[in-house]
């Protein structure tokens, strides 16, 4: 998937947590942006892998692409870290939503990712779209009408 259907698939995650919790929608959202773009900092051409290349290149190296950062065992580390040094909930929880967002959308590719890194299986759905593809246009559009469908949610309950 592209960058910009990791970013409206983080904004749709992050609209629909907001349904479900307390926490403030404005930082879920801004801050599930953020999330679903750090997986792929694995990936040097990435946007988040262009910011920071030097370290994309340490983890490519370390890991290679979609396997540590893809998988439950960053996501558990990265809880942890947050609830152990971010103060804030809602922070840490839009973050959270955007990376497993972004490892969702990367398991509809035919690639998929290393769910259970350190192990080597590959995770992929059943279906799967290709990247920069109709079908990934297609999935792209729908993440649109969910974010639109959520957030006109959020404004309600305002």
């Amino acid at each position: 998937m592209t960058g910009k259907t990791h970013i409206i698939g983080g904004v749709a995650a992050s609209l629909a947590f907001a349904q479900i919790t307390n926490y403030e929608p404005a930082i879920l959202l801004c801050t599930g942006v953020i999330g679903s773009l750090i997986p792929d900092i694995c990936h040097g051409g990435s946007k988040i892998g262009r910011a920071l290349p030097i370290l994309s290149k340490l983890i490519n190296g370390l890991f290679g692409h979609r396997t540590f950062t893809h998988s439950l065992l960053f996501l558990i580390l990265i809880a942890v870290l947050l609830h152990n040094f971010m103060p804030m909930e809602d922070i840490s929880a839009g973050l959270l939503v955007g990376m497993a967002s972004h490892i969702v959308l990367d398991m509809a590719t035919k690639r998929g990712v290393k769910l259970f890194f350190p192990l080597r299986w590959n995770v992929r759905f059943p279906f799967t779209a290709t990247t920069g593809a109709t079908s990934e246009y297609l999935v792209f559009a729908l993440l649109s009408l969910l974010s639109v469908y959520f957030g006109y949610g959020i404004i309600l309950s305002l």
